[in-house]
């Protein structure tokens, strides 16, 4: 395909059943690479490009985008984890 691939990937990741270890990961992705990465776990964004350093440094200065960003383990994560553990403990 002629042209550029561009798209973000949010992912959620935890091992334990309380869902303590919880961690909201937010790629940005150009070009099949990851370019900048949100890490709730590190709590801001890093860069891994040229492009993705100048972006991370200008959103890290942001507080209201942080804070967004950081909210999203109980908005986002935790959340619809409860909803799949529910329906999963319900079958069994």
């Amino acid at each position: 395909a002629n042209g550029y691939y561009y798209s973000v990937w949010a992912k959620c990741i935890w091992s334990s059943h309380d869902l303590s270890d919880m961690v909201f990961i937010d790629n940005y992705i150009f070009n099949k690479d990851v370019y900048i990465q949100f890490n709730s776990t590190v709590g801001e964004y890093v860069g891994y490009t040229e492009h993705g350093v100048y972006n991370a440094k200008n959103w890290n200065n942001n507080p209201g985008q942080l804070q967004q960003e950081r909210a999203q383990v109980e908005a986002y994560c935790k959340h619809n984890a409860e909803i799949d553990q529910s329906t999963i403990t319900g079958k069994s």
